[in-house]
Protein backbone atom coordinates (compact mmCIF):
# COMPACT_ATOMS: atom_id res chain seq x y z
CA UNK A 1 0.00 0.00 0.00
CA UNK A 2 1.46 3.36 -1.00
CA UNK A 3 1.57 6.15 1.31
CA UNK A 4 -1.27 7.93 -0.68
CA UNK A 5 -3.42 4.54 -0.07
CA UNK A 6 -2.76 4.64 3.60
CA UNK A 7 -3.95 8.11 3.84
CA UNK A 8 -6.83 8.08 2.11
CA UNK A 9 -7.78 5.16 4.04
CA UNK A 10 -7.17 6.38 7.51
CA UNK A 11 -9.16 9.76 6.47
CA UNK A 12 -12.28 7.16 5.19
CA UNK A 13 -11.95 5.82 8.63
CA UNK A 14 -11.71 8.61 10.70
CA UNK A 15 -14.75 9.92 8.28
CA UNK A 16 -16.80 7.35 9.53
CA UNK A 17 -15.88 7.10 12.85
CA UNK A 18 -16.63 10.71 13.41
CA UNK A 19 -19.88 10.75 11.20
CA UNK A 20 -20.73 7.79 13.47
CA UNK A 21 -20.07 9.88 16.76
CA UNK A 22 -22.21 12.36 15.54
CA UNK A 23 -25.29 10.42 14.36
CA UNK A 24 -25.24 8.92 18.31
CA UNK A 25 -25.05 12.29 19.45
CA UNK A 26 -28.59 12.70 21.14
CA UNK A 27 -28.09 16.20 21.85
CA UNK A 28 -25.60 19.43 22.20
CA UNK A 29 -24.18 22.18 19.87
CA UNK A 30 -20.75 21.65 18.22
CA UNK A 31 -17.90 21.67 20.56
CA UNK A 32 -15.49 24.71 19.62
CA UNK A 33 -12.53 22.91 20.74
CA UNK A 34 -13.16 19.79 18.69
CA UNK A 35 -13.73 22.34 15.39
CA UNK A 36 -10.95 24.13 16.61
CA UNK A 37 -8.60 20.86 17.09
CA UNK A 38 -9.55 19.44 13.45
CA UNK A 39 -9.21 22.64 11.71
CA UNK A 40 -5.54 23.55 12.94
CA UNK A 41 -4.72 19.22 12.43
CA UNK A 42 -6.02 19.86 8.44
CA UNK A 43 -4.10 22.97 8.03
CA UNK A 44 -1.05 21.47 9.80
CA UNK A 45 -1.65 18.66 7.49
CA UNK A 46 -2.32 20.74 4.49
CA UNK A 47 0.85 23.02 4.62
CA UNK A 48 2.70 19.85 3.36
CA UNK A 49 1.08 20.29 -0.45
CA UNK A 50 1.06 24.52 -0.38
CA UNK A 51 4.68 23.60 0.70
CA UNK A 52 5.84 21.26 -1.58
CA UNK A 53 3.64 21.77 -4.64
CA UNK A 54 2.41 25.63 -4.46
CA UNK A 55 -0.84 26.92 -3.19
CA UNK A 56 -2.66 26.17 -6.84
CA UNK A 57 -1.35 22.69 -6.62
CA UNK A 58 -5.03 21.43 -6.73
CA UNK A 59 -6.27 22.59 -10.14
CA UNK A 60 -4.72 20.23 -12.27
CA UNK A 61 -5.94 17.76 -10.33
CA UNK A 62 -9.55 18.86 -10.60
CA UNK A 63 -9.71 19.81 -14.14
CA UNK A 64 -7.60 16.59 -15.90
CA UNK A 65 -11.02 14.58 -16.26
CA UNK A 66 -14.68 14.21 -15.13
CA UNK A 67 -14.17 12.30 -11.63
CA UNK A 68 -11.34 14.99 -10.60
CA UNK A 69 -14.06 17.76 -11.90
CA UNK A 70 -16.73 15.74 -9.67
CA UNK A 71 -14.55 15.83 -6.94
CA UNK A 72 -14.46 19.65 -7.26
CA UNK A 73 -18.42 20.24 -7.74
CA UNK A 74 -18.63 17.61 -4.42
CA UNK A 75 -16.06 19.92 -2.37
CA UNK A 76 -18.27 23.23 -3.64
CA UNK A 77 -21.35 21.59 -3.12
CA UNK A 78 -20.45 20.39 0.60
CA UNK A 79 -18.76 24.08 1.81
CA UNK A 80 -22.07 25.12 0.37
CA UNK A 81 -24.15 23.09 2.16
CA UNK A 82 -22.26 23.58 5.22
CA UNK A 83 -22.22 27.75 5.33
CA UNK A 84 -26.00 27.61 4.18
CA UNK A 85 -26.62 25.13 7.42
CA UNK A 86 -24.13 27.59 9.56
CA UNK A 87 -24.88 31.29 8.33
CA UNK A 88 -28.46 31.43 10.35
CA UNK A 89 -26.89 30.31 13.74
CA UNK A 90 -23.59 32.84 13.04
CA UNK A 91 -26.12 36.02 12.37
CA UNK A 92 -27.77 34.88 15.52
CA UNK A 93 -24.60 34.50 17.25
CA UNK A 94 -23.68 38.09 16.02
CA UNK A 95 -21.17 37.46 13.45
CA UNK A 96 -20.16 39.40 10.96
CA UNK A 97 -20.41 36.96 7.70
CA UNK A 98 -18.63 38.85 4.72
CA UNK A 99 -15.00 37.88 6.41
CA UNK A 100 -15.91 34.92 7.59
CA UNK A 101 -17.10 33.93 4.17
CA UNK A 102 -14.10 35.08 2.09
CA UNK A 103 -12.30 32.83 4.82
CA UNK A 104 -14.07 29.87 3.46
CA UNK A 105 -13.53 30.27 -0.61
CA UNK A 106 -10.33 31.41 0.24
CA UNK A 107 -8.96 28.38 2.52
CA UNK A 108 -11.85 25.42 2.12
CA UNK A 109 -12.51 23.41 5.16
CA UNK A 110 -10.12 25.27 6.47
CA UNK A 111 -12.08 28.42 6.66
CA UNK A 112 -15.16 26.54 7.16
CA UNK A 113 -13.76 25.09 10.54
CA UNK A 114 -12.91 28.51 11.43
CA UNK A 115 -16.15 29.95 11.48
CA UNK A 116 -18.08 26.66 13.27
CA UNK A 117 -14.81 27.39 15.79
CA UNK A 118 -16.15 30.46 16.42
CA UNK A 119 -19.72 30.26 15.94
CA UNK A 120 -19.33 27.26 18.66
CA UNK A 121 -16.94 29.22 20.83
CA UNK A 122 -20.07 32.59 20.66
CA UNK A 123 -22.85 29.82 21.22
CA UNK A 124 -21.25 28.15 24.18
CA UNK A 125 -19.84 31.71 26.22
CA UNK A 126 -23.14 33.40 25.32
CA UNK A 127 -24.79 35.67 28.00
CA UNK A 128 -27.77 33.63 29.40
CA UNK A 129 -31.01 35.73 29.25
CA UNK A 130 -33.07 36.16 32.46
Amino acid sequence: MTTFEMLFTAGLVVAVGFIGLVAARRTGNGDWRIAGLIGAAFAGYSMIPILREGPTGFYPIHVVNFWGVQVWFDLALSLSCAVFLAAPRARCAGMALAPWLLLVLLGGSIGLLALLTRLFWLERNAPTQA
